[in-house]
């Protein structure tokens, strides 16, 4: 006689989860944008002068580098939030499927 429970299952995920963690991320990608827009502003203001050209091809490289990354957080967050709005608005319109295994 062994009082063996069955596993305990992780509550699923709800449609307030999904909005929540869409808005977040929506807002990052809006203060990533703010931030690539003031990099390349400042950049534009402040182009690199070196009398070196090794020096001059560094800094070119990193500017491209910094501005990059800038804009790739903005896509990518950008691009997470709307997926997880998109899986929000599904979970409104269908039933919990429960599986019988």
């Amino acid at each position: 006689m062994s009082d063996s429970t069955p596993p305990t299952e992780e509550p699923r995920k709800g449609p307030l989860s999904f909005l929540s963690g869409s808005v977040t991320s929506l807002l990052l990608s809006w203060l990533s944008f703010g931030l690539s827009k003031g990099l390349v502003a400042y950049f534009a203001a402040h182009p690199p002068t070196f009398s070196n050209a090794i020096g001059q091809s560094i800094a070119s490289a990193l500017k491209t580098l910094f501005i990059g990354m800038g804009f790739l957080a903005t896509f990518s967050f950008a691009f997470i939030g709307l997926g997880l709005f998109l899986v929000f608005l599904r979970s409104l319109f269908t039933k919990d499927e429960v599986d019988a295994a």
